[in-house]
């Protein structure tokens, strides 16, 4: 570990800051529960086990995140072809809406010292990006949130075609905005090695531990939104 990452130090002007989404920006959970309670009868309404849809959920990972599917009834249609069993549309919609719903609950509201941090970043002429590994009915509440408008540019892996930790995901984002990874600033709690990813690109990559507490790293750890302040100076 170089002493720069133990210091947390941050030798050139930032130029941006990139966040990852959930469990930076916004929370899934609250006093360790998820929000949403996420109940379904895929038994009564697809034919298949809570067991078996999950292995073939998490069997779709990566396609999910990089755009092979359209959208969610695509992931569930898949499933249940891969399975042999006919497709209830109407079982279908009912799940699609459902998850656009539990996928809105963390958007609101939105923590103050995450927008406190967000606005402070902008008054000091810092640009403001999002990367994120999501699927479209993820970030379905975004351009109605009240994060979007502090945000110059947003990078969703689903539409980007590559997600975190691969490099190209980073350079995408700093391009798109004119910026230098080397002058920027990625902020994640450490999901799908997106520290390292951030890294390797050739950013500096900072640990956000005030949401999820189970991931460990290497990484400077900032416990508050707005201990990130300090760090830049």
């Amino acid at each position: 570990m170089t002493a720069d990452r133990r210091k947390g130090s941050v030798p050139m002007r930032t130029e941006a800051v990139f966040f990852d989404l959930y469990e930076t920006l916004i929370t899934e959970f609250e006093d360790g529960r998820r929000r949403s309670k996420r109940a379904y009868d895929y038994d009564g309404l697809l034919g298949l086990s809570a067991e078996t849809f999950k292995a073939e959920w998490s069997a779709r990972q990566t396609r999910r995140m990089n755009g092979t599917f359209r959208d969610y009834p695509d992931v569930l249609r898949d499933i249940l072809a891969a399975r042999g069993l006919a497709v209830d549309d109407r079982a279908v919609r009912f799940l699609h809406e459902s998850r656009l719903e539990e996928k809105r609950i963390p958007f609101a509201p939105i923590r103050e010292d995450v927008l406190a941090l967000l606005a402070r970043l902008r008054a000091q002429g810092i640009k403001l990006g999002l990367i994120s590994n999501c699927a479209r009915e993820e970030v379905d509440a975004w351009e109605s949130s009240e994060l979007a408008p502090h945000f110059a540019d947003r990078v969703f892996s689903f539409e980007a075609g590559c997600s975190k930790p691969d490099e190209a995901i980073y350079r995408l984002a700093c391009g798109r905005m004119g910026v230098r990874p080397e002058a920027c600033v990625f902020v994640g709690d450490g999901g799908s090695r997106e520290l390292e990813g951030a890294e390797r690109a050739g950013m500096r990559a900072f640990h956000a531990y005030w949401y999820n507490t189970h991931i460990e790293s290497a990484y400077p750890k900032l416990t508050a939104p707005l201990e990130l302040l300090r760090v830049l100076g």
